[in-house]
Parts: structure tokens; sequence; C-alpha cells
């Protein structure tokens, strides 16, 4: 059937008038030739759909917005069809209902302040909640050794560890050479060369291969958990588990925390090894200090204590690790936008979090006399 949209324009009036069966499609082309029209001295304007057989809601809309932009002058319809009528005054309401929806409130001063704490409170008891839930699933999941998911585990701790161990090699071999090249020269000054080995020995096994490999999984591993479980809920993949009776923190949850805890001290021993031999090598080049010396200065002064208390960080900043980036996982709303959003989250909050344990560490171990 014929589609026709005409415009017909004297001095003060203008008719649009439409004919046929009119769908979406016509919509673009009649809003550019509506658009070059002069209306500045229009007064009245009659729209006429007497001879339009069907028309969609698109077009009702176009219509809706035609009424709407020239409201200030006087608008005819000129519709006998009551089908059509129904169509425009249905859109109408809806239109009026969204527009009421859209408007942006205003809120107060003190009204912002309580939507902050509130939407802080909510998110904390949100993440309690998965706390509760972890432990209990956690309580039930180990009660037995036929529980425990040991191929999981394993596909885990390559996925998330194995695979992480040269960029964490990396970047604690550099770390350790930046750190002795820096003291170094400090250190000539005084003659005191040979205390490189103190400084290194004693920074890196407390405080800075444990750090840089949380930072380093936390950007990694941690965002990784948070948008493969956040795609997973995304395609409903985890609604899909519980229908089939399966316990996503069972099967999710529990082997990726259990992978990262056994890994994460592992990875802290490469960190610990690679910083050292990055430190051991500035000290040749920059201070004459043999790979011997070293080891035998080593030995002497850095006491095993500072080892195990960088390991014994591991398995808490693993947990804080995997539960944080799980959680934001499973905050995941039903848009993409929201996986990168969270993703970002889980791994600032992993970073936030290790170095407030961190921090505790040290005040806990200073007191300790460790």
């Amino acid at each position: 059937m014929k589609k026709v949209f005409s415009i017909e324009c004297s001095d003060v009036n203008l008719l649009l008038k439409f004919e046929g069966k009119v769908n979406l499609y016509e919509v673009p082309k009649y809003e550019k030739k509506l658009a070059k029209v002069q209306t500045n001295s229009i007064k009245n304007i009659t729209i006429d759909l007497s001879n339009v057989v069907e028309i969609d809601t698109t077009v009702a809309i176009f219509i809706y917005n035609i009424q709407k932009k020239f409201a200030s002058k006087k608008v005819n319809l000129v519709c006998y069809d009551e089908k059509l009528l129904s169509t425009l005054e249905l859109v109408q309401e809806n239109m009026l209902h969204y527009n009421e929806n859209v408007k942006p409130k205003k809120l107060s001063f003190l009204q912002k302040i309580g939507k902050i704490f509130y939407d802080y409170y909510d998110g904390l008891t949100a993440f309690i909640s998965f706390f509760g839930q972890l432990f209990a699933s956690n309580l039930r999941y180990l009660t037995s050794f036929k529980n425990i998911r040991y191929k999981e585990i394993a596909f885990e701790i390559n996925e998330s560890a194995i695979k992480a161990l040269p960029i964490v090699a990396l970047t604690s071999f550099l770390i350790g050479l930046v750190i002795a090249y820096q003291s170094a020269y400090q250190l000539k000054i005084y003659g005191a060369n040979i205390y490189i080995v103190d400084m290194l020995g004693i920074s890196i096994f407390r405080e800075l291969a444990p750090v840089i490999t949380a930072i380093v999984i936390a950007g990694r591993s941690g965002s990784a958990f948070a948008s493969q479980i956040g795609a997973m809920k995304i395609t409903q993949e985890l609604d899909a588990m519980k229908t089939m009776g399966f316990e996503p923190f069972a099967f999710l949850v529990l082997p990726r925390i259990i992978a990262l805890i056994i890994m994460m001290p592992i990875l802290i021993f490469v960190a610990d090894i690679m910083a050292m031999i990055g430190g051991m090598i500035v000290a040749n080049v920059d201070l004459s200090i043999s790979p011997e010396l070293f080891i035998e200065r080593f030995s002497q002064v850095v006491a095993a204590k500072h080892f195990f208390v960088g390991i014994v960080k591991g398995p808490f900043f693993a947990f804080l690790i995997a539960s944080i980036g799980i959680y934001r996982g499973l905050m995941v709303k039903d848009d993409t936008q929201s996986i990168g959003f969270n993703t970002t989250k889980s791994v600032v909050e992993a970073i936030f979090a290790v170095i407030v344990c961190d921090a505790i560490f040290s005040i806990a171990f200073t007191n300790l006399g460790i």
C-alpha cells in the first residue's frame, strides 16, 4: 500500500497529512522532512490521519512529539478510526507517565548525605550477608573429604596462580632491582655498602614481597573472578545451577578461595627469591659486593622469622582478594556496564583491604616483638 506524508504550509496554517499504512521505518524520513519547514509564523497545525489505515507505536510517539513541540500553537487532530485514536491515547498516557518518572528530583544537602550513608550501609550489610553465607557453605563443604572438589581447585590453582607466576616473578625482580639501586647511592656516601643486604632482606621478606604479590594477584586474578562470575550471572548460569540443584558457592566460590589460599604463600616465596636476585645483581654491579659475600651476610643478619612473617600474611591476603572479587561478581546487575564497574571496584577494594590487613599485621607483629 502506498505510504504518503505530505506537508502543506501557508502563512499561518500547516497541514501534516498521513496516508496508508505507516510504520517506524518511515519516521526518520518524516522527521527530516518536517525539520526543513519554517514554523515560526505558523499558528494553526492540522494533523490529518483520516486516510491512515494502520500505525505502530513509533509513529504514535512521533505524532505525540509533534503535538508536544507545538503545544503553544493550536493543534488539530483529524482522525475517525477508533483503533488509531486508542493507540494515540495509550501512547500519550504512557509518555506522560514516563516523563513524570524521568524528571530528576533535586535532593537537599541532608538528603544527599543520607543517601550516601544509606548506600554504604546497604553495601556493608550485603557484604556481611555474603561472608555469613560463605562461612556456612565452608563448614558444610569441609565436613567430608568427598565434598571437596579437587579437580576444580586444581584448575583454579593453574588459572589464578601458576599462570600468574611469570608476572609476579618479573614484578618482584624489578622491585628488588629498583629498591637496591635507589639505596646503593645513599649507602655509598656513608661507606655502608654491606648494609644493603640487611635492608633488602628484612624489607622484602616482611613487607614488599607479600604486598606486591597481593597487588598483582588482585589486579589479575581478583578482577578475573569478578568478571567471570559477573558474566555467569548476566547469562543466568547461576540461576540454571540452582535450578539443577547445584550450590554455586560449592562449585564456584570455595574452589577459587581455597586455590588462592594454597598458592599465595608459594607466590610470595617466588617473589622473595626474585626480589633478592634483583638486589644481588645491583649489589654486585654498583657496590662491588660479590654474590658469595651477599649470601654470607644474608645468612648472618636476616633471621628466618622475617621470611615466615611474610609467608603468614599470604593466606589472609588471598582470602580477602578472592572473597572481594567473588562478591563483586555476584553484585553485577543485568547489564554489561555493571561488569566493568564491579570489576574495577573489586581491584580497588581488594588492594585497599590488603593494605589495611598488612598495617594490622605490622602493628601486631611489632607489639609482639616478632
